[in-house]
């Protein structure tokens, strides 16, 4: 496989470090993005593989477009993949204390970043020939509860917009009435029930996290989005959680 141009946003987190490592050791050029300057310096430092870390604000569609910019003027003519793990999680006793601060925090880490991101690079996605875009998403999806019900209503909406990107896709290849191309882009959405990581274990190494995927595992599933077809992956939930 000639090696890609991936984008992995949320890099300074430990599922962004695992991913880019991973990435980097498949071959792979990396963009690794976070918000702040030492942090994602630190990160991707730690990855071992050249990756190379940039500052953006995903929640500004401005900030984007010119990450964007930066990227292209690195001499990168267009970006393969986007693993897109920028998220965080609140929570609270029930329905009535779901407050609009985490609601409006929730949203503008999974839905506005992601909006953001998908909308400035689907044209480099859809144009590559093996353009691929993935975000993690929660099992509280399917089964919404009370305490969770912020977070689960927000990654619901981030996965109805990765299907959209998919349907996009879509559209513009395998179901192109007028000329239709084999698919070569595809938008998936990995579903887990929480992440766990070595420096989790580590701090408390008397549990088990149960139901937990590991970070180590996320990262080969996005490498391995690059080596299955298309058509195989756009538009799938694709379950990790055990």
């Amino acid at each position: 496989m000639m090696p890609l141009n991936v984008l992995v946003t949320g890099g300074s987190s430990a599922s962004g470090i695992a991913t880019a490592r991973a990435l980097g050791a498949a071959g792979h050029r990396v963009f690794t993005v976070g918000s702040d300057d030492v942090r994602i310096k630190a990160a991707a430092d730690e990855t071992g593989y050249g990756v190379t870390p940039l500052v953006c604000d995903l929640a500004d569609p401005d900030a984007v477009r010119e990450l964007a910019g930066t990227v292209r003027g690195l001499g990168v003519e267009r970006v393969d993949g986007v693993i897109h793990l920028v998220g965080g999680w609140r929570g609270a006793p029930g329905i009535e204390e779901q407050s609009d601060d985490d609601w409006d925090a929730l949203v503008q880490g999974a839905v506005t970043t992601l909006r953001n991101v998908s909308r400035v690079f689907y044209r480099q996605l859809a144009d590559s020939p093996q353009g691929r875009l993935a975000v993690v998403s929660s099992t509280s999806v399917e089964a919404p509860a009370a305490d969770s019900a912020n977070y689960a209503a927000a990654k619901a909406a981030a996965e109805a917009w990765t299907m959209a990107v998919a349907d996009g896709f879509r559209r513009e290849q395998a179901g192109n009435k007028e000329s239709p191309t084999p698919q070569h882009s595809a938008a998936v959405v990995f579903v887990v029930s929480s992440l766990v990581d070595a420096g989790m274990r580590r701090r408390q190494p008397e549990r088990r996290f149960p139901g937990s995927t590991d970070v180590e595992e996320l990262a080969a599933a996005a490498v391995g989005l690059f080596d299955q077809p298309a058509a195989n992956l756009n538009g799938r939930r694709i379950l990790l959680a055990k």
